[in-house]
């Protein structure tokens, strides 16, 4: 499989500083959701790289220190639970990628962006569907999003201990609807997503 096929079919038509963009955390019930958006130089693979949920968390966490020294660029945002509760989950997600690719410090001059959608962003971009497992550029960013959102909901599970977001981070688990049924929805859950939850419960 050629990691770079995608990348490097722009740079056979010019692009140079070419993006890869991926979300984590479009599924949970709590919390926002993340984006990365990663560039790396011409023929750059890193050993390792691979789609982030194929990778253990101890692998990932490895890896995005190693993506974030190693790449030309990265950047890492996100879209809160309130922007997520305005504008929906999927327009809440573009805006997060978004912010990624406008973060860069490199101007990036062209996005490859992981599923079927594409962000609105003033530079070319093209979709590629389970782009993590397709584009060395996309699963590099895959992994940045991902722990960095791991690690947020760490941070939650000791500001909000009865939740158990260290467990679940986030998901909808037996556990975690166990936990919201028990003690009520939070400031970070997303209220849209909790309906059948709490409507079960009356």
């Amino acid at each position: 499989m050629d990691w770079l096929q995608y990348e490097n079919e722009k740079r056979n038509l010019g692009f140079i500083n070419i993006c890869g963009v991926d979300e984590a955390g479009r599924g949970p019930l709590a919390g926002p959701v993340c984006a990365a958006a990663v560039i790396l130089r011409e023929g750059q693979i890193i050993e390792g790289v691979n789609d982030s949920k194929k990778l253990s968390e101890k692998k990932r966490e490895a890896l995005f220190d190693v993506i974030k020294e190693e790449a030309l660029d990265y950047s890492v945002a996100f879209a809160t639970v309130e922007e997520i509760e305005e504008m929906n989950i999927l327009n809440a997600t573009m805006l997060a990628m978004k912010r990624a690719v406008e973060g860069l410090k490199t101007s990036a001059d062209y996005a490859l962006i992981d599923g079927n959608r594409l962000p609105p962003l003033d530079i070319p971009c093209e979709y590629v569907i389970k782009g993590d497992a397709k584009s060395m550029s996309i699963a590099a960013a895959s992994i940045l999003a991902k722990v960095s959102r791991d690690r947020l909901c760490y941070e939650y599970a000791e500001k909000y201990p009865q939740y158990c977001f260290d467990k679940h981070k986030g998901y909808g688990t037996k556990l975690h609807v166990e936990k919201i049924r028990e003690y009520g929805p939070c400031e970070i859950h997303r209220m849209s997503f909790l309906t059948k939850i709490l409507n079960n419960d009356r």
